[in-house]
C-alpha cells in the first residue's frame, strides 16, 4: 500500500464523512467478518441516543467523565 496515491472508498463509508473540514481514516486489515460485524454493532450502539432513563444522569450534573 505504500505506492498507493488514491484509495476508492465504498459509498457507505463516503456518506458518513463530513462534508467540510478534515477526516482521519484508519484502515485495518486482516479482520475476519465476525470482528467486522461486532465492531459495526458496537459503533451503532455508541451513536444511539440515551434512553430517557439514562439521560437523567447527564441533566443532573452527575455524569461520569
Amino acid at each position: 500500500m505504500a505506492d498507493l496515491s488514491e484509495l476508492n472508498l465504498p459509498e457507505r463509508v463516503v456518506c458518513q464523512l463530513p462534508t467540510r473540514g478534515r477526516a482521519r481514516i484508519i484502515i485495518l486489515t486482516g479482520m475476519d467478518e465476525e470482528d467486522v460485524g461486532w465492531g459495526l454493532a458496537a459503533y451503532g450502539e455508541f451513536l444511539r441516543d440515551d434512553t430517557p432513563e439514562d439521560a437523567i444522569y447527564e441533566r443532573s450534573g452527575n455524569a461520569v467523565r
